[in-house]
């Protein structure tokens, strides 16, 4: 209901918030060797130090956030390690220790005999008013993955979800700190997380039994996770969420991609299994009888994708986009991001879908690579040889296919509502639609359209995602959906819920203005139905199913 919210009020959030960081640079500085800290005294650039690299016979190298300097010619020796390991706590079963009472987080490596020969010495910041772009998501009780690649901020931003919702919301929270980044070293936590509690771990490997202990002894409303990277974790996470209780976690991923392709973390949002649909189901749906489905559902209902400092990417409705997704359809993230002022701007991001990749069996539903789709290829018998082009920007309303599924095409027009037909013979086409392997046999049908001047779409393959590219790259003129009367669309709703009382699992809508939606969203909430919003504008349109 988030993102019908959003669309009715417009694209830009008119409320403000400045970052304000503390770095307590200080303690670190005492930590690093005195030839060390002079060269990083002398930089310019000390406000943008993430990290300091010392390894055992080369000069010690400072890394900023657009370069990395050599601050000495002198080469950093087991004293220098030495010194610095004086200066922190001990280090841990995952081989990290920090400086008490600050945020700053120490790593090494040892050699075979277990003696430490390299130090990162990371600096740990509190950055308040990070989570602005995403406060609405997190204080809505709804659990929260947040995804993203090493140093992107997920950690600090996890840190300030913590404090915004044991202060500013008033929450229990308890924060499983595996590695002490989130509240720092020592028995004290940090106040970057408030009055947020925070529970130590003793090893990495028993972060899911803390997690499960967190639950049982003390009794929090949120419980926040940083690093979740196991199956064990995985299935804590999900207990944790079946007893009602929010989540906010971190997970290994990029992407909502990446996370569905995790063997080991897919049951985060659902979990993936393979199932055999029956013969009648199989046409109905236009697929190979073998499908991926989900198979339960997701522990984190809204997923986002850190994708720098102040942008991210927004899946606000994990359960329907993964099924999208596993179906064989595009879905379309909310990016969202700050400007210089701090105001959190919103639109629509570039549509992921699954892409075939190697070594898939046949007969099988795609599985393996997933990643963003690109436009098909035209081809004209007017222009010589066959060439790659651009869609054309002309209206097409009957198509021809060949070597392609009728079923299957005909189904995703349906899906998108659009005003395509499908054609009976090559005379009757406004475009054909084919597969490469098909182009290359050159049968009589396409010798044929290239005779007539027909244009011809080829395909990698027959797949709903590339027929769904295909359907995307035609100028066909999508209208606004007549003005209704709400009572009729919110009627409509009503009688949807009585369906759905009756038995059925779920029940479409017709396509409606962003505020209308809005309003049969809330009708199904007053129910204690569910509901997404499904399609892409203006035949955008809401789905109501059990919870």
């Amino acid at each position: 209901m988030l993102e019908e919210e959003r669309e009715a009020s417009g694209c830009e959030e008119r409320r403000t918030t400045q970052k304000v960081t503390v770095d307590d640079l200080d303690a670190f500085l005492r930590a690093l060797p005195p030839a060390v800290r002079s060269g990083l005294l002398s930089s310019p650039e000390l406000p943008e130090l993430l990290e300091v690299i010392l390894d055992l016979g080369r000069p010690p190298l400072a890394r900023f956030r657009t370069r990395e300097i050599n601050l000495t010619d002198e080469e950093v020796t087991e004293g220098d390690i030495a010194a610095v390991t004086a200066h922190i706590g001990p280090f841990g079963d995952d081989n990290r220790a920090g400086i008490e009472r600050t945020l700053h987080r120490i790593s090494c490596f040892r050699n075979r005999t277990g003696r430490i020969v390299g130090l990162t010495c990371r600096v740990g910041r509190a950055v308040y008013g990070t989570i602005a772009i995403i406060e609405d998501l997190v204080v809505a009780d709804r659990s929260v993955l947040l995804l993203g690649r090493p140093g992107v901020g997920k950690t600090t931003m996890l840190r300030e979800v913590a404090r915004v919702l044991a202060d500013d919301a008033r929450r229990r929270v308890v924060v499983v700190d595996t590695s002490n980044e989130i509240a720092g070293d020592g028995d004290i936590p940090h106040p970057a997380i408030g009055r947020a509690r925070r529970m130590q771990v003793r090893s990495p490997s028993l972060q899911h039994a803390v997690m499960i202990e967190a639950v049982e002894n003390h009794t929090p409303e949120v419980i926040i996770i940083d690093e979740m990277g196991t199956e064990l974790e995985a299935t804590a996470a999900r207990t944790i969420a079946e007893r009602g209780v929010q989540l906010i976690g971190t997970a290994h991923g990029n992407t909502l991609d990446n996370l569905i392709m995790n063997p080991t973390l897919s049951d985060l949002v659902g979990g993936i299994q393979t199932v055999t649909l029956g013969d009648e189901e199989a046409r109905r749906r236009g697929t190979q009888k073998s499908v991926l489905e989900r198979k339960a559902p997701p522990t984190f209902s809204i997923v986002v994708e850190i994708q720098g400092w102040d942008r991210v990417a927004v899946h606000p409705h994990a359960v329907s986009q993964v099924d999208a997704l596993l179906r064989g359809y595009s879905v379309t993230p909310e990016i969202r991001w700050l400007d210089r002022d701090g105001t959190v701007h919103r639109e629509e991001g570039e549509p992921i879908a699954l892409s075939e990749g190697p070594g898939l069996a046949e007969g099988m539903a795609p599985r393996g690579r997933w990643g963003r789709t690109g436009p098909g290829t035209f081809r004209r018998s007017s222009e010589g040889p066959p060439t790659a082009e651009p869609a054309p920007d002309f209206r097409v309303t009957r198509v021809f296919p060949y070597g392609v599924g009728r079923e299957r095409l005909l189904n995703s027009i349906r899906y998108f509502g659009l005003g395509t037909r499908v054609a009976s013979s090559v005379d009757e086409a406004d475009i054909i639609l084919t597969t490469r392997l098909h182009y290359r046999k050159r049968p009589e049908p396409i010798r044929a359209a290239e005779d007539k001047g027909v244009s011809i779409y080829v395909l990698r393959k027959s797949t709903p995602v590339q027929i769904e590219q295909f359907l995307k790259s035609l100028s066909v003129s999508w209208e606004e959906p007549s003005g209704r009367d709400p009572t009729d669309a919110l009627q409509e709703a009503e009688e949807a819920v009585q369906h759905i009382m009756g038995g059925e699992p779920s029940v479409e809508l017709s396509p409606q203005s962003a505020y209308v939606r809005r309003m049969q969203h809330l009708l199904a909430e007053r129910y204690n139905l569910s509901s997404a919003s499904t399609g892409r504008a203006p035949r955008r349109r809401v789905i109501i199913y059990r919870t």
